[in-house]
């Protein structure tokens, strides 16, 4: 199978890193700060949704813009201290990319996403973040807006992600999504093609686009 593209846009953690070891230890310890039960906790769905989201589903709403800024300073702190790694493949595929011709999109926010960005070295030329929106994922704004940005049609980007929030926001927003198995199981994800993860994968840069394959 060949997936031909003119932009291709990347989830961030799970995707192109693995922060699943600093999210628990962060969100934990914000959990006991606000009181909010294990069980309480375990209703409701992290990954792939904005710290705003979450925090709305379980707090009160004038706690809700301190508690969010509470598990930012959290995560931003716990990135020095190896809260972040680049998983499989990410450094060589992102390598093969002309820089104009992907973004990163991420249901973090920009201060957030730059600090774990910076720690293993990747710098997009484009980040959308969760500041930059007024619906995260599952809407299909955060794509369509990095589409506009690197001046693309939907149909022609192809979205990377691990996340089912992620995944159909990049189907709500009319886009080829390609799902990473990296924080679900493949029959949990619903998308054009589904694979372990980056290394999956290789990639050829024409004058025309990307063609993205699967490696034999």
């Amino acid at each position: 199978m060949t997936i031909h593209a003119q932009a291709l846009l990347f989830d961030n953690d799970g995707t192109l890193v693995s922060s699943l070891e600093s999210v628990r230890r962060c969100w934990t310890r914000w959990a006991g700060e606000y009181g909010i039960t294990a069980e309480e906790f375990g209703r409701i769905e992290l990954h792939g949704r904005t710290a705003a989201e979450i925090a709305a589903d379980l707090l009160p709403a004038h706690v809700v813009p301190q508690a969010v800024a509470r598990i930012e300073d959290l995560e931003v702190e716990d990135v020095p201290g190896g809260g972040v790694q680049l998983l499989p493949g990410t450094e060589d595929f992102l390598g093969a990319l002309p820089a104009e011709r992907w973004a990163v999109v991420t249901s973090a926010t920009r201060r957030l996403a730059e600090a774990r960005l910076g720690a293993v070295g990747i710098l997009p030329k484009t980040l959308v973040a969760a500041d930059d929106v007024t619906r995260g994922k599952p809407d299909p704004e955060p794509y369509l807006l990095a589409a506009r940005t690197l001046g693309v049609d939907p149909e022609h980007c192809v979205v990377f992600e691990d996340a089912p929030a992620g995944l159909r926001a990049g189907r709500a927003a009319g886009m080829t999504t390609v799902a990473l198995a990296t924080t679900h199981r493949a029959h949990e994800l619903t998308a054009d093609l589904v694979v372990e993860d980056l290394s999956a994968l290789s990639v050829l840069v024409t004058d025309v686009g990307m063609e993205i394959s699967v490696r034999p």
